[in-house]
């Protein structure tokens, strides 16, 4: 079974840091794109970042340069490092591997 768990969400003020964690199990990790997702509620779904199997990352223009994803594939994990944060930046992240998706961490971008 397919089991991704979000970690690291929390309060930070305008211009802040978070480090966003995800912690896969139950399939091939090394050889999966992971993806980024963020919701706002009454909103879709938003793609935020990608990173391949191989390590190669992908970004909508609106986050290039203040988010970078990265893999960690000894530990199953994928990260999500966000600086520069904006108050429209306050959501929900999930990070997925196709359809699913774990349960979420909330940011809140608030001063």
């Amino acid at each position: 079974e397919v089991q991704l768990v979000e970690s690291g969400g929390g309060l930070v003020q305008p211009g802040g840091s978070l480090r966003l964690s995800c912690a896969a199990s139950g399939f091939d990790f090394s050889r999966s794109a992971m993806r980024w997702v963020r919701q706002a509620p009454g909103k879709g779904l938003e793609w935020v970042s990608t990173i391949y199997s191989a390590g190669t990352t992908a970004y909508p223009e609106s986050m290039k340069g203040r988010f970078t994803v990265s893999r960690d594939n000894a530990k199953n994990t994928v990260y999500l490092q966000m600086n520069s944060l904006k108050p429209e930046d306050t959501t929900v992240y999930y990070c997925t591997l196709g359809t699913t998706r774990g349960q979420g961490t909330q940011v809140t971008v608030s001063s």
